[in-house]
C-alpha cells in the first residue's frame, strides 16, 4: 500500500508540475520592466509558516518557533497545560485536564496518551523562507541516574518562491526521576510543497517510535507524603529507591503518516496596475479541483515479563498468566475529492464555497486467541468471553460534506463546515461546526470577538467496540455519542485581557471506568468552562495570569479540577543592547479532585473514587535569554518542593518530578 501511495504521489506531483510549466510558458510577460517586490513577497523573505486542515488541505497561518517567552516550559511534563495529569516523565503518557483544551480521541486510542510528543496532522508545519533555515535545540538536565535529554531540529529551504522542502527530527531520552519509567521517543519527517498559479501540491511523511517503561505507579504514596512513617523515622529518601508496582513492563508504540494534497485551479488572466507606468498580467483562480490522500498506520505492543507482578496488578489474564505480549495494529487510507469556489476572485465573491466526498478504509489487527498455546497453569486464567470478537476487522466509510468560509476582510470572517456519514459505522454520523469573528475600534484600539459552535453525532471507534488483549477483552454495542458545544472569546488589547467561555452537552459519553473498561453513560453530561487571561506590565516588570474555572455535571463520568491557575511573574529587559532576558518564577496550581488514573496495559486513563490529587503549587525559577539567533535558559524546576506540602501528585500514585536543574539551548542557523 505504501509503494502504491508513493507511485500515486510521483505521478500526481509530476503531472501537476508539468501542468504548471505549460501554464508558465503560456503566461503573458510583463509589458514593461520587472515589478518591484510586493508586500507579500517581502513577508515571504522574512519567513512564514502554515499548517493545513482536513479534508481539503486549506492553509492556516502559523508561526516559526523562535519565541523567547516561556521557552523553558517545554521541558517540564506537568506543565504542558495549566492542569495536566502525567505519569511524571518527559515523553510519557498524559492527559489534559482542561476539558475544552483536550484533543478529541482518535481511532487508535493508544496515540492519544502521547499525542503531545508525537507528530500529528495538526502540528505539521510548512515553511516559506528566503534563505535556508535550520533551528536546532538541545535540552538537558539531571544526573547519570535520572538524565533527561531532548534534541530536536527543524530544517526548511526554498528552491524558489513556489517550491519549498522541509524536514524535522525530535529525539527524547529521559531515564525518569523515579524507577522503571524511562522513555525514549524518536520522530522524524519530511515535507514538500509547490504553490503555482494553476497547480498547488503539499505533502509530508512522518514516522515516530515511542518506548515507555510502565511502572504502574509507586507502591505506597507515603514514600512521598511521609517517608519517615515507612522508614522508621528517616524522612530522607531517594526517588529512584521508591518501589514501584511494575518493574518489567513497557509500552512500545510506532506510527507512520503520509499525506498529500493537490489543487488544480481554473481561472482567467487580468492586468494589474503596479504603478503609474507599469502593469503586469496576473492569473486569477476562480475554481479549484481538489484531491487529498491520507495514509496512517500504527502498532502498539505491551509487554510484561513478571507474571507475579502481573497477577497482583491485573485481575484478569485471558491467554498467559506468566507474561503478557499484546499487539494491536491499525491502518487507514482515505481519499478526498472536492471542488471549491475561491474567495475574492471578483469583488462580489465575498466567500469561498466547497463540496467534497471522502472514502476511508480502516483495518485493525489484534491478538488472535486461536494462536495462543494453553497456559502451563490454566487454572490461573480467566475464562475467555463467549462472545466472538474477530481478531481482524475492516471498516469502509464514506462521508460527503461542504464548507462555506470568508477569511479575507478586516471586519468579519467566518467558517462553517458540515459533514455527513453515509456508509459503514459512519452511517448517520453528523459533524457540523463553525466560527465567526469580528473586530471593531474602541478607545483607540481594536477589540476582537469570536464565537464558535459544533454539533456532532459520532459512532464509537472500532477499538472501543472490539478489543482483545491478555488483561482486557471487551465487545460493546455502543450507540452514537452526541455533543453540542458553543463558546466565545473576547480580546481587549489595551487592558491585555482575554475572556473566553463555553458550554458543552454530551449524551452517550464513552469513558473508562474504575475497572479500566470502556463504558457509555446513557444520560447527558454538561461541562461549563470560563477562562480569564490577564497580563500586567509596568516597565520591565510583568505578571501574566491565566485562571480557568470548569465544572462537570457528573464528576463520576467526567472528573475535572474546578479551578486552575497559571501565574508567571518575571522581569523582561535588554542588557548590553543585544541580550534579551526574561528572569522570573512561574507556578501551576489546580484544585483537588478525584484524578484520572493511568492503565499502563492500554495507555488509557480511567476514573476512580479513592484518591484525590491537586491543591499543590508546582513552581519554577528560570532565566531565559536571547542573543541574536541563539536562545538559552537555566531552569530550577519544582523549586518549592517540600516547602508547604509534599502532596505533589498529578495522578494517583504518580508523583511529579522532584526539584532539578535543567538547561536548554536553541540556535537559528538562518543566514
Amino acid at each position: 500500500m505504501i509503494k502504491l501511495s508513493a507511485a500515486v504521489v510521483a505521478v500526481a506531483v509530476l503531472s501537476g508540475l508539468a501542468f504548471e510549466a505549460g501554464a508558465q510558458q503560456a503566461m503573458p510577460s510583463f509589458k514593461n520592466v520587472q515589478a518591484p517586490p510586493s508586500a507579500d513577497t517581502r513577508q515571504e523573505r522574512e519567513g512564514s509558516a502554515w499548517t493545513i486542515d482536513l479534508p481539503l488541505g486549506s492553509r492556516i497561518p502559523s508561526t516559526i518557533d523562535t519565541v523567547t517567552y516561556n521557552y523553558q516550559r517545554q521541558t517540564i511534563p506537568s506543565m504542558i497545560s495549566d492542569a495536566y495529569a502525567s505519569q511524571g516523565n518527559l515523553g510519557g503518557e498524559g492527559i489534559n485536564m482542561l476539558f475544552f483544551d483536550r484533543q478529541a480521541s482518535t481511532p487508535f486510542f493508544f496515540n492519544d496518551a502521547v499525542a503531545h510528543w508525537i507528530p500529528t496532522f495538526e502540528k505539521q508545519k510548512f515553511y516559506n523562507v528566503y534563505v535556508p533555515m535550520t533551528i536546532a535545540s538541545y535540552n538537558f538536565g539531571g544526573n547519570k541516574e535520572n538524565a533527561q535529554n531532548r534534541l530536536n531540529a527543524v530544517f526548511a529551504g526554498n528552491v524558489n518562491r513556489r517550491i519549498g522542502v522541509g524536514a524535522h527530527v525530535d529525539y527524547i531520552h529521559s531515564k525518569g526521576c523515579y524507577d522503571n519509567q524511562a522513555a525514549k521517543n524518536f520522530n522524524f519527517g519530511l515535507s514538500f510543497y509547490y504553490l503555482g498559479d494553476r497547480y498547488e501540491g503539499q505533502a509530508f511523511f512522518n514516522r515516530f517510535t515511542t518506548t515507555i517503561k510502565a511502572n504502574g505507579g509507586i507502591t505506597d504514596d507515603l514514600y512521598i507524603l511521609d517517608p519517615a512513617e515507612l522508614q522508621g523515622g528517616d524522612d530522607r529518601i531517594q526517588p529512584k529507591s521508591i518501589p514501584t508496582r511494575l518493574t518489567r513492563a513497557q509500552n512500545r508504540l510506532n506510527g507512520t503518516e503520509f499525506y498529500m494534497n493537490h489543487a488544480f485551479k481554473m481561472g482567467f488572466w487580468e492586468e494589474e496596475q503596479v504603478n503609474d507606468t507599469l502593469t503586469r498580467r496576473k492569473y486569477v483562480p476562480v475554481t479549484k479541483l481538489l484531491y487529498s490522500l491520507d495514509y496512517r498506520a500504527g502498532h502498539h505492543q505491551f509487554k510484561n515479563l513478571d507474571g507475579e507482578e502481573g497477577r497482583e496488578f491485573w485481575p484478569n489474564a485471558y491467554f498467559n498468566a506468566g507474561r503478557t505480549d499484546d499487539n494491536t495494529r491499525y491502518q487507514t487510507l482515505s481519499n478526498t475529492f472536492g471542488i471549491s469556489m475561491i474567495e475574492g476572485f471578483r469583488r462580489w465573491a465575498k466567500f469561498a464555497l466547497a463540496a467534497y466526498a471522502t472514502y476511508e478504509y480502516r483495518h485493525f489487527e489484534q491478538n488472535d486467541p486461536a494462536l495462543y498455546a494453553p497456559d502451563a497453569d490454566a487454572t490461573e486464567l480467566t475464562p475467555y468471553p463467549d462472545s466472538f470478537i474477530p481478531p481482524k476487522g475492516n471498516e469502509h466509510l464514506l462521508w460527503v460534506g461542504g464548507r462555506l468560509s470568508k477569511q479575507k476582510g478586516a471586519i468579519l470572517t467566518y467558517n462553517a463546515d458540515a459533514r455527513f456519514g453515509l456508509t459503514g459505522s459512519a452511517a448517520g454520523d453528523i459533524d457540523i461546526n463553525g466560527d465567526i469573528a469580528t473586530r471593531f475600534r474602541m478607545l483607540g484600539d481594536t477589540v476582537s470577538i469570536r464565537a464558535y459552535g459544533w454539533f456532532r453525532n459520532q459512532a464509537a471507534p472500532y477499538l472501543m467496540q472490539n478489543y482483545i488483549s491478555n488483561h482486557f477483552v471487551w465487545s460493546n454495542d455502543f450507540g452514537k455519542t452526541r455533543s453540542f458545544r458553543v463558546g466565545g472569546e473576547l480580546v481587549i488589547p489595551w487592558t491585555r485581557t482575554t475572556l473566553s467561555a463555553g458550554v458543552e452537552n454530551i449524551q452517550n459519553y464513552i469513558y473508562f471506568d474504575h475497572e479500566s473498561l470502556p463504558r457509555q453513560y446513557g444520560g447527558s453530561v454538561q461541562v461549563f468552562s470560563a477562562r480569564l487571561d490577564q497580563k500586567l506590565k509596568f516597565g520591565i516588570w510583568n505578571w501574566n495570569n491565566t485562571i480557568t474555572y470548569q465544572t462537570s455535571s457528573n464528576s463520576d463520568v467526567i472528573p475535572l479540577p474546578a479551578l486552575s491557575i497559571y501565574s508567571n511573574m518575571f522581569l523582561h529587559f535588554r542588557a548590553f543592547k543585544v541580550l534579551d532576558i526574561q528572569l522570573g518564577i512561574d507556578c501551576d496550581w489546580y484544585s483537588r479532585y478525584y484524578g484520572l488514573e493511568l492503565q499502563p496495559a492500554t495507555m488509557t486513563f480511567h476514573t476512580q473514587k479513592e484518591t484525590k490529587v491537586g491543591n499543590y503549587a508546582f513552581c519554577n525559577a528560570y532565566v531565559t535569554a536571547r542573543l541574536y539567533k541563539v536562545r538559552f535558559y537555566v531552569l530550577w524546576s519544582h523549586v518549592n518542593q517540600g516547602f508547604f506540602s509534599k502532596d505533589y501528585f498529578s495522578m494517583p500514585h504518580y508523583p511529579v518530578n522532584p526539584r532539578r536543574l535543567m538547561f536548554g539551548l536553541s540556535v537559528d542557523f538562518a543566514n
